[in-house]
């Protein structure tokens, strides 16, 4: 047994196994990873672009490589830009990029432009409104496309590192308080910069953009930003190619309706009946309500109003209360055609007492300017003629919180409006057109461009 066991393990068939190799471990550490982990955090090179997103509201990147001119000056010098069609454009020809290497210059003279700025000691940022990209969406689903947060930041970092020199890009998304004309994005970069404390040489400085409010321009909202800081205006032919251009036809101005004086306004509106019925007419953000407070109710008129009770059924039901009470009503709707208004002088009727009608004189613009002032200054009443106070000056002055209006609220007063007439059984019309009267905090405020 022992000779055949020998004979079976000296047989030429069988493969003796080799002793198995020992495997080499290549490290994924290089020297240059192995010696930065071991820096102390004082003596690491910072990260020549960095990234931060307030909320879904902000996108914010700055370049702090680069060719650095160190700031001697007192005052900052700020030579600030809108983003597309001012410093970029599409290179397919698009509205919109298709993907994040969709860009060129707007002109060739664009970056040596703001490389000398850079070199004469301004401090360059961009401010833009970027809609399009839902930060939120991008955050929970990873998103690639276009119009994704990532994309944006892949544009700007090729951008910026062409630039080659610290620069700074603001992007607002969705939130109003941050898109231009509004001075979110800038309030943000002063505090960036401690330029609140710094200061900046507004006079010297400069705001670039296309949306000049030219005739063809899509809106007024670069100058809006610009007049709003306080900054002189550029459009990119005049900054970059020393051309003029066609002079701006902004529209609707605030400053035309601010008046410099703060003594009081005559009154626009006294009672004739010990009982009648008093109906609004006019725009959501005409300026109604605080019509209401400042005139109607220190005379003891009861208001009914259908954005708090919810239906025109209830406001009537209130308002014949009222009535049988022997209290005057005024009611603070919009009335904007005869039928709705006939509901009013019907109730009249029935009770047999006068019905007057005031009407809120006002453009759309008017409107909608008055709307985002006070979905936005919560302290702030925007009245119509004659103030415009701050609200716990009165503490009854407009006590229901205003939340901004859509866009669709005004172009539907629009479409329904006819004017109101005594033919349909008022007793008179009182026309009421807008101008603003306040103290001078609220001129400030009232008086810049919100949309």
């Amino acid at each position: 047994m022992a000779e055949g066991a020998a004979k079976r393990s000296a047989s030429p068939t069988q493969a003796i196994s080799p002793p198995p190799l020992r495997r080499k471990v290549h490290s994924t550490v290089t020297k240059k990873s192995a010696a930065n982990f071991f820096t102390p955090a004082s003596q690491k090179k910072p990260e020549p672009i960095t990234w931060r997103v307030i909320g879904t509201s902000v996108i914010i990147g700055k370049q702090i490589a680069g060719n650095a001119v160190s700031h001697t000056d007192k005052q900052r010098r700020i030579a600030g830009f809108d983003l597309d069609s001012t410093l970029i454009k599409t290179k397919s020809g698009n509205v919109f990029p298709k993907s994040a290497t969709d860009w060129q210059w707007w002109n060739t003279k664009v970056p040596g432009r703001l490389k000398e700025l850079n070199a004469e000691g301004f401090q360059v940022v961009i401010f833009s409104n970027q809609k399009k990209i839902s930060v939120q969406k991008d955050i929970k689903g990873g998103r690639s496309d276009s119009k994704s947060l990532s994309n944006f930041k892949e544009k700007m970092t090729a951008v910026m590192t062409e630039l080659d020199f610290p620069v700074s890009v603001y992007a607002a998304t969705t939130d109003p308080e941050y898109r231009k004309p509004r001075i979110g994005m800038w309030r943000e970069f002063m505090d960036d910069y401690d330029l609140d404390v710094a200061g900046v040489d507004l006079t010297a400085s400069v705001f670039v953009g296309d949306a000049a409010g030219r005739p063809g321009d899509h809106s007024a909202v670069d100058r809006g930003f610009a007049t709003n800081i306080g900054l002189p205006f550029k459009t990119p032919e005049e900054f970059f190619l020393g051309q003029v251009t066609e002079p701006a036809t902004m529209g609707f101005d605030p400053t035309s309706f601010v008046k410099s004086d703060l003594g009081e306004p005559a009154k626009p509106f006294t009672r004739k009946h010990p009982v009648e019925l008093v109906v609004f007419c006019g725009s959501p953000g005409a300026g109604k309500s605080t019509f209401y407070w400042n005139h109607l109710e220190p005379l003891g008129y009861e208001r009914v109003n259908q954005d708090i009770l919810k239906t025109r059924p209830k406001c009537l039901k209130v308002a014949r209360e009222h009535l049988e009470a022997k209290k005057s009503v005024a009611v603070d709707n919009t009335n904007a055609d005869p039928e709705t208004r006939a509901h009013w002088t019907n109730l009249a009727k029935e009770f047999k007492i006068p019905v007057r009608c005031v009407q809120f004189i006002s453009t759309p613009d008017l409107c909608k300017h008055n709307n985002a002032v006070r979905a936005s200054n919560k302290e702030l009443v925007c009245g119509n003629i004659p103030s415009i106070s701050i609200s716990h000056s009165h503490p009854n002055q407009n006590p229901e919180s205003r939340t901004s209006l859509p866009g669709i609220a005004f172009g539907d007063f629009g479409r329904r409006f006819r004017a109101p007439t005594l033919d349909e059984g008022f007793d008179d019309i009182i026309p009421v057109e807008f101008q603003f009267h306040g103290s001078e905090e609220a001129k400030e405020i009232w008086g810049q461009y919100w949309v």
